[in-house]
């Protein structure tokens, strides 16, 4: 294993922690309601949990375009662009906040809409909302916060916040549900402790070992005014790459809902079908999405530094690293699949009817990973107009082939319509990139 590897695993595996953790927010929170003797508890946290990743998820561009940026800084030593891509990133995440918190009644009821959950579950879905939405400023600051880190070439400190925030979300969720007699408001209140301590560690960790890189840090009232006085600049500048990220952003989110709901309609016994097969692809994606982020940071820096020959490096070998984790997954995926399912549920129709399409999900590593990586790249060379491009004609590609072929296959037309959307995407991510060597060769 050479230097460049050596590189890589030390951004990526750190990240692949941060991505398995994360989803343990929801699942804590999901274990402990299901202990509460009604399954309205349990459905009032899952539909509240997905308002609050759809939300967020729609603003991932605030971790995705300051990383690259950032990372792009690092490669060309620029310490004030360093600090400036910190301070305009928090600052555009604390507008963002503002916003969401200004208009969280419209925002609750389009979710509400888009959602539809029963009746029954309503009520404390409400209840949920009206808590977590006041982390709104904790999460989005922390996005702000982890893209800066991993341009920095540091994905530990992200984990660390996240595993923190997982024992922080545990202690006080039980807190306050079964000390203080709280029911889904006890678990809302937890969650958004949760986020305000990721928040503070973030900021410790800044504190401590990054303040001598950014400029004017002893004097807190020139920094503010610096931001007040180009707020309006700022907020322009970080919306030019943000504003292509949440468009291509907005593509993903319409694939996976129509998916979802494409499969809802096909009964209860498809819906828990897909819902169980998608797991297999969330597992690839956790794993693809440490070595996206070695791409962002590594990519990032030698492409700020104009150093073809390290760039080029980096793309081989992160390719190579794609071709193990697909053959690894593919075989697993091949003589462990089944087994996995049902580990996830004794439903035996359900086992049975998954055995029809888990083949699928033998595809998912060949068509998925040439997007992961790009993805990777063209975040920390900041090429966004590509990852948009190509996010948009798989979209089509996806769209065009559920509507036409599933009045005649079902569910089979639909997963061939996500496979061809994971494929397309690499195949124009990588056509594209041909341009993108000749631009940097020049």
């Amino acid at each position: 294993m050479n230097k460049r590897d050596l590189q890589i695993l030390k951004i990526a595996l750190p990240a692949i922690v941060t991505n398995i953790t994360v989803p343990l927010l929801g699942l804590v929170d999901t274990a402990i309601v299901g202990h509460m003797g009604a399954a309205v508890y349990i459905g009032a946290i899952a539909v509240g949990s997905m308002m609050f990743n759809l939300v967020y998820w729609l603003f991932g561009f605030l971790r995705m375009s300051t990383s690259g940026l950032t990372a792009q800084a690092r490669g060309r030593r620029d310490f004030r662009e360093m600090s400036r891509q910190l301070s305009q990133s928090v600052l555009v995440a604390l507008v963002v906040s503002v916003v969401l918190l200004l208009l969280q009644w419209p925002l609750y009821q389009l979710l509400l809409w888009l959602i539809g959950p029963t009746a029954d579950v309503r009520p404390l879905v409400k209840v949920y909302f009206r808590i977590v939405i006041w982390g709104a400023p904790a999460t989005l600051t922390l996005y702000a916060l982890s893209g800066w880190y991993i341009g920095m070439q540091n994905t530990r400190t992200p984990m660390v916040i996240s595993i923190i925030q997982n024992v922080v979300n545990i202690v006080a969720s039980l807190f306050f549900v079964y000390s203080v007699g709280m029911k889904v408001s006890g678990v809302a209140f937890g969650t958004v402790i949760a986020q305000y301590a990721g928040l503070l560690v973030g900021v410790v960790f800044l504190k401590r070992y990054y303040w001598r890189h950014l400029e004017n840090h002893g004097n807190w009232f020139l920094i503010f005014d610096r931001i007040k006085k180009s707020a309006p600049v700022i907020i322009s500048s970080q919306f030019s790459i943000s504003g292509a990220l949440f468009l291509r952003t907005l593509c993903l989110v319409a694939v996976n809902l129509y998916f979802t709901s494409a499969g809802a309609r096909q009964g209860a016994e498809i819906l828990a079908v897909n819902t169980l097969l998608m797991q297999l692809y969330l597992l690839f994606s956790y794993v693809m999405d440490g070595f996206a982020y070695a791409g962002e940071a590594l990519g990032g820096k030698f492409w700020g530094a104009k150093d073809v020959r390290a760039f080029k490096s980096v793309v081989r070998h992160l390719f190579l690293w794609g071709a193990l984790m697909t053959a690894l997954f593919t075989a697993i995926y091949v003589f462990g699949g089944m087994p996995f399912l049902r580990l996830l549920t004794d439903n035996r129709h359900v086992v049975a009817a998954s055995e029809g399409y888990v083949w699928w999900a033998y595809l998912i590593p060949v068509a998925g990973v040439a997007a992961f990586i790009w993805d990777g790249l063209y975040i920390g060379t900041t090429h966004i107009r590509g990852m948009l491009i190509s996010s948009a004609i798989a979209a089509i590609a996806f769209f065009a082939t559920a509507i036409y072929l599933m009045p005649y296959f079902g569910n089979q037309a639909l997963w061939l319509a996500m496979i061809v959307f994971l494929a397309m995407r690499g195949i124009v991510q990588t056509y594209l990139a041909l341009s993108f060597e000749l631009r940097l060769s020049r």
